[in-house]
C-alpha cells in the first residue's frame, strides 16, 4: 500500500498545499496528523483560490473520499463548521460527507484562543522581543492542556456523560486563577458552552467522529502489517488477497489493500517542538514524527512500497511569519544587512505575496538556506523534494544560497544547525553564500524540465546535489498545473 507524506522543510508557507492537491488525484484519504487551524494552505483551481486551514486539503478533489484530522490534531469547531461552509460555497462538492475527525483528537476552545493572546500580550509587555509571535487561535494552550491530562478530547464531547462540559469549566477556573478575571472579562463562558452544545449534536448527527486507528490498519491492508516483499508488490490486488488469504491473513472487511494514502504535513520542521527553533515553535510534532504518532494504525513498513515516499517541500528562498530566529534574513531592521540586500527581501515580499494565510501578516524573506535544508532532510529522510516558487526568483540579477554559517564573535564556522538559537542570531552571526547569475527570463507557467532557463535549471541542480535529495517538482506559479515534474 503506497503511503505519500508531505512536509514542510523549512518555517511553513513552502507551498504543500498545491503537491497535495496534485498527489490526491490517485489518493483515496488524505491525513492530517498534527496542528489545528493555525496552519494554511492556499491552492487555486480554474481560477478560484481555496484556502485551507484545519481541513485537509485532498476535500479540493472529489476522487479523495476520505480526509482525516488525526488523534494529533487540535480541532476549533467554529473553524471547522465555518471552512466547510466556505468550501460548499465556492462549488466543492460533498465536503461534510468526506471528512472525519479522530475520536482521539482534541476540541480547541475560545477559552485556549482567549489565554493564547494574554499570554502574547505578558510577553509582549516585558520584552517585545521575547514574544513567540503565535497565530493566537489557542493552538500552544490547548496542547499544554492536553499535556497536562486537563483537555478535552472529540471522544469526551460525544459522549452522554457530559464530561467535557465540566472540564471546560474547570479549565476557565484554573485560568481565571492564573490571569484574573480582568484579563478573560471579554471571554462569555456560557455562550461557548451554548455553542459547543450546538457544534456537538452537529459532529453527532453528520457522524464526523471516528475511532481512526483500525480504519487507517484496514486501509494499509493485511490488518496494519505492511506488505513487503518484491512479489506481493508485483502483484495486482486481487492475486495479493489472495496470496494474504492462503496465508490466514484476510484483511479486515471493507479495506483497500491498495488504496494510496497522502499524508498532509501542517506547518513545517523548523517549528517542530522537538527539532525546530524552540522556543519559536508550535505546539506539535511537525516532522516525520508526529505523522506516526498522529495517525496511529499507519504502519512505517508502508514506507517500503516501491511507491511510497517522504517529500520535503522547498521554498526557492525562504520565509518565515512571527518571531524567531532567521539567519539569511533580508530586512532593514536585521543587523548586519545592507540597504541593497533589505530591497531584496522586500522584492521577494512583494513578488511572491508572501501574506500569511492564516493571519495576513507579512512573512520575513531571506535568500535559501542549505544549512537549514540539510538539517531538515536528517531530520525527516525526504526521498523526494518539491522546489516551490521558482519562479519568484524570475527578475532577479543575483541569487543567493547560504552555504554555512559562522560565529562572528569566534570566526569559527559553526556545524550543523544549532540548537542554541544565540547562535544564529543575526547580530551574531556571519553567513557564507554562493552567488548564482540570475537568469532574468520568465519562468511562470512552465511546465517542462527543457524549457526551464538554463541558469535557473543549474540553480535547481546545485541545490539537488548540495542536500543530496532528487528535486522531483518544481513549482512555477500559484495555478494547479504551473509545475514541471521530472
Amino acid at each position: 500500500m503506497p503511503v505519500k507524506i508531505v512536509l514542510g522543510s523549512q518555517w511553513g508557507d513552502e507551498g504543500k498545499g498545491k503537491l497535495v492537491d496534485i498527489l490526491c488525484a490517485s489518493a483515496s484519504m488524505c491525513c492530517r496528523a498534527a496542528g489545528g487551524n493555525n496552519a494554511g494552505h492556499t491552492i487555486v483551481v480554474n481560477g478560484i483560490t481555496y484556502d485551507f486551514h484545519i481541513l485537509p486539503s485532498g476535500l479540493i478533489n472529489p476522487s479523495c473520499k476520505l480526509n482525516l484530522i488525526g488523534a494529533g490534531c487540535v480541532v476549533h469547531l467554529p473553524s471547522f463548521f465555518k471552512e466547510l461552509g466556505a468550501l460548499e460555497q465556492k462549488g466543492l462538492q460533498e465536503v461534510r460527507q468526506r471528512v472525519k475527525i479522530s475520536d482521539r483528537a482534541q476540541v480547541c476552545f475560545d477559552l485556549h484562543c482567549a489565554v493564547d493572546g494574554i499570554s502574547e500580550e505578558i510577553l509582549r509587555s516585558k520584552d517585545a522581543k521575547s514574544m513567540i509571535g503565535t497565530t493566537k487561535k489557542g493552538i500552544g494552550p490547548c496542547y499544554s492542556d492536553k499535556v497536562g491530562r486537563r483537555g478535552v478530547t472529540m471522544a469526551m464531547l460525544i459522549s452522554e456523560n457530559g464530561q467535557w462540559e465540566k472540564r471546560l469549566r474547570t479549565l476557565h477556573q484554573t485560568y481565571t486563577g492564573t490571569y484574573g478575571s480582568d484579563a478573560l472579562s471579554h471571554y462569555d463562558l456560557e455562550a461557548e458552552i451554548a455553542r459547543t452544545k450546538d457544534f456537538r449534536q452537529e459532529l453527532i448527527k453528520g457522524d464526523y467522529i471516528i475511532d481512526a486507528t483500525p480504519l487507517l490498519s484496514k486501509t494499509i491492508g493485511n490488518n496494519g502489517r505492511a506488505i513487503t516483499t518484491s512479489s506481493q508488490f508485483q502483484q495486482s490486488p486481487d492475486q495479493a488477497a489472495k496470496t494474504l488469504e492462503s496465508n490466514g491473513d484476510t484483511p479486515a472487511a471493507g479495506s483497500e489493500l491498495f488504496s494510496n494514502v497522502l499524508i498532509e504535513g501542517a506547518n513545517a520542521l523548523l517549528l517542530d517542538i522537538d527539532h525546530g527553533t524552540y522556543p519559536y515553535v508550535t505546539s506539535s510534532n511537525t516532522g516525520l514524527g508526529g505523522v506516526f504518532t498522529g495517525l496511529a494504525g499507519l504502519s512505517p513498513l508502508s514506507l517500503n512500497h516501491p511507491d511510497s515516499s517522504i517529500i520535503g517541500v522547498v521554498k526557492a528562498y525562504t520565509t518565515r511569519v512571527g518571531s524567531g530566529p532567521f539567519p539569511t534574513e533580508l530586512g532593514t531592521e536585521v543587523a548586519n544587512v545592507s540597504t541593497e540586500d533589505a530591497h531584496s527581501g522586500d522584492q521577494l515580499q512583494s513578488i511572491g505575496r508572501e501574506f500569511g494565510v492564516t493571519t495576513g501578516r507579512k512573512r520575513r524573506c531571506g535568500w535559501l538556506d542549505l544549512v537549514l535544508v540539510k538539517y531538515s532532510c536528517q531530520v525527516n529522510c525526504y526521498t523526494h523534494l518539491n522546489f516551490t516558487k521558482l519562479d519568484v526568483l524570475d527578475t532577479f540579477p543575483e541569487i543567493r544560497v547560504a552555504m554555512s554559517y559562522k560565529d562572528r564573535r569566534t570566526g569559527q564556522t559553526i556545524s550543523g544547525f544549532p540548537a542554541d538559537i544565540d547562535l544564529i542570531a543575526n547580530e551574531n552571526l556571519d553567513i557564507v553564500y554562493k552567488t548564482f547569475e540570475g537568469w532574468q527570463t520568465e519562468t511562470t507557467g512552465t511546465r517542462e524540465w527543457d524549457q526551464l532557463p538554463d541558469k535557473a535549471k543549474a540553480y535547481i541542480e546545485f541545490v539537488e546535489q548540495e542536500v543530496g535529495v532528487p528535486i522531483k517538482w518544481i513549482g512555477t506559479g500559484p495555478r494547479r498545473e504551473d509545475m514541471v515534474v521530472r
